[in-house]
C-alpha cells in the first residue's frame, strides 16, 4: 500500500517533533520531510513532492499565508493549516481557506501546545481527507447536468423564499465564491451551515460581510432573519429555523451531534421541512461525507417546490456532499461553484 507522504511546516521544533509522532503512528501515513518556515518549506516541496502539507500559520521568514499563496500557484498540494485558537489565529485561518487550504487544525492550548495528542485523531483524520482532496480545479470535459431545471422551482409570490446552504471541507472557498456574487436586495434569507469549530465561524462571517452585498453575521439565538442577510451557524451549535407569526427565527441549541455533525446539516434542513409558506432554495457544495441529503429528502417529501442545487464535481475540494445528494436523484441543478450565485438569483426572479 501507497503510504500518504506528509512535509510538515512549523517553526517550533516541539511541534514538528509532536506532529511527526503523531502522524507516523497511523500506517496510512508517513512524514517525509520538516521545514521551520515557508523558504525552507518551498525548497523541500519541489524535491520531496509530498501528497499533503501541514502547515504552521504564524511563522518568520514567510509565514503560512505567504507560503500557501506561492504554493498554490507554483506547486499545488492539498494543505492542511495548523492553528492556534486566537482572534488573530482564526482571522488568518479563514484567510487560508479561501486561499486555497483543504482544511485546519486547531492547536488546544496556543501556538506550543503541550497537549496536541487530545486532537490526534482529528490531526490524522484531516490529513488522510486532504490526501484525497482536489486543489487544481480543472473543468472537465463533460459537464455532469445541463442547467435547465429552474422554470418549475421559479419562487411563487405566495410563499415566502428561504436560501439554505450546507457545506463542509473545503466550504468557506466555496462560500467566498458564491456569497460575495449575491445583489444586495435579495429578496430573501440565508442560512448557512459550515462545518468548523466554535471560534472560527465568527471570523468566517466577518470576513465575507466585509467582502459581500449582502450583510453576514454568525446566528443569534432568536433574532428574526431578514432579507438580505446570511446568517452563519456558531460552531458548536445546531440552526434550525422556526416561524413565529409572520417571521422567521433563528434558533440555536446544543444537543447532540447529527452523525458527528454539530451544526448538522441535516438538521438544519428538517427544521425548514416543517415551517409552513415557504420556499426552499437548498444548496450543498463541497464538503466530506453525506450530511445534508436525509434533510434533502424530507425537504422535497414535505416541500414539492424545494429546489436543490448540488456542486458539480469539478469544482469540489471534496466531492462527498454533494455526490450524496446527486444519487439520491433528489438534485434538480447540478453547477460548478462559480454558477451556483447566479442560479440563485435567477430562481429568485432576479
Amino acid at each position: 500500500m501507497k503510504k500518504i507522504r506528509v512535509l510538515i511546516v512549523d517553526d517550533s521544533a516541539f511541534m514538528r517533533k509532536v506532529l511527526t509522532d503523531i502522524l507516523n503512528r497511523d500506517y496510512r501515513i508517513e512524514v517525509v520531510g520538516k521545514a521551520r518556515n515557508g523558504n525552507d518549506c518551498m525548497k523541500q516541496l519541489k524535491t520531496l513532492n509530498p501528497d499533503v502539507v501541514t502547515m504552521d500559520v504564524e511563522m518568520p521568514h514567510m509565514d503560512g499565508l505567504e507560503a500557501l499563496e506561492v504554493i498554490m500557484k507554483e506547486h499545488p498540494v492539498p494543505v492542511v493549516m495548523v492553528s492556534s485558537l486566537t482572534k488573530q489565529g482564526a482571522e488568518s485561518t479563514i484567510k487560508a481557506m479561501t486561499l486555497g487550504a483543504v482544511d485546519f487544525i486547531e492547536k488546544p492550548s496556543g501556538p506550543i501546545s503541550l497537549d496536541m495528542e487530545k486532537v490526534e485523531d482529528q490531526v490524522i483524520k484531516k490529513v488522510l481527507v486532504a490526501s484525497k482532496a482536489t486543489v487544481s480545479q480543472k473543468p472537465t470535459a463533460k459537464r455532469q447536468q445541463p442547467i435547465n431545471n429552474l422554470a418549475k422551482h421559479l419562487v411563487s409570490i405566495s410563499q415566502q423564499p428561504i436560501i439554505a446552504i450546507g457545506t463542509s471541507t473545503g466550504g468557506p472557498r466555496a462560500l467566498d465564491r458564491v456569497i460575495t456574487q449575491l445583489p444586495e436586495d435579495l429578496p430573501c434569507p440565508i442560512v448557512i451551515v459550515q462545518h468548523m469549530p466554535k471560534g472560527f465561524t465568527r471570523s468566517l462571517a466577518d470576513r465575507l460581510n466585509k467582502q459581500s452585498k449582502v450583510q453576514v453575521k454568525e446566528a443569534e439565538h432568536e433574532e428574526v432573519l431578514k432579507n438580505g442577510c446570511a446568517y452563519i451557524a456558531p460552531g458548536g451549535e445546531h440552526l434550525t429555523i422556526v416561524r413565529k407569526g409572520k417571521h422567521l427565527h433563528a434558533v440555536l441549541d446544543s444537543s447532540e451531534p447529527i452523525y458527528g455533525h454539530r451544526p448538522s446539516v441535516n438538521r438544519m434542513f428538517l427544521s425548514l421541512s416543517e415551517v409552513e409558506n415557504l420556499q426552499v432554495i437548498s444548496v450543498i457544495m463541497t464538503g466530506m461525507g453525506a450530511d445534508g441529503t436525509d434533510g434533502l429528502v424530507e425537504l422535497k417529501k414535505k416541500k414539492t417546490n424545494t429546489l436543490c442545487i448540488a456542486e458539480a464535481e469539478e469544482s469540489c475540494v471534496v466531492f462527498g456532499m454533494p455526490k450524496a445528494a446527486i444519487k439520491s436523484g433528489l438534485a434538480d441543478n447540478i453547477a460548478p461553484v462559480s454558477e451556483i450565485s447566479q442560479l440563485l438569483t435567477k430562481a429568485l426572479g432576479k
